[in-house]
């Protein structure tokens, strides 16, 4: 029971920094098609303290969402998935909605552009809300799933 118990563990963190790096990698692919590699750099640089806790968030919801669908063998419910996909795209979103504005030209939305780079800052402090209450959601699942398997025992 143990070595299973560990298994889970080790594979959850595993894929919880696989799903930090993705993220990662995810980011700069988009900065970087839409407005070039010195400002995807530029803006890390920049930003690098939002850009990084919400990744980082990210995998830690990745991390106990693998531990949960593996420690009950996929009988976690639907509400606990939903919530935590949206809260991570929540949080994804409002990290990278600001470098919409190099594209939005095109689309002809010049007052989003300028809604979203004014509130740059402010959307990176709504993701990081968005992905606190998608950690906190899933630590509670987790915990509250492991209080019981404890007392089964």
């Amino acid at each position: 029971m143990k070595n299973l118990n560990l298994k889970i563990i080790q594979g959850s963190a595993l894929k919880g920094l696989l799903g930090t790096s993705l993220l990662l990698v995810f980011y700069f692919v988009i900065v970087t098609s839409i407005s070039g590699w010195n400002f995807a750099q530029d803006q890390f640089l920049r930003f690098w303290y939002f850009i990084l806790v919400l990744a980082f968030g990210f995998g830690i919801q990745v991390g106990f969402y693998s531990y949960l669908k593996s420690a009950v063998h996929q009988n976690v419910s639907a509400k606990v998935v939903a919530t935590s996909g949206a809260t991570s795209t929540a949080a994804m979103i409002s990290c990278c909605a600001h470098y919409l504005a190099n594209i939005l030209p095109i689309l002809g939305i010049t007052g989003l552009i300028t809604l979203i780079t004014q509130y740059q800052i402010q959307l990176f402090w709504a993701g990081l809300a968005a992905n606190l209450t998608g950690i906190l959601y899933m630590a509670n699942k987790v915990f509250g799933f492991v209080q019981i398997t404890r007392s089964k025992i």
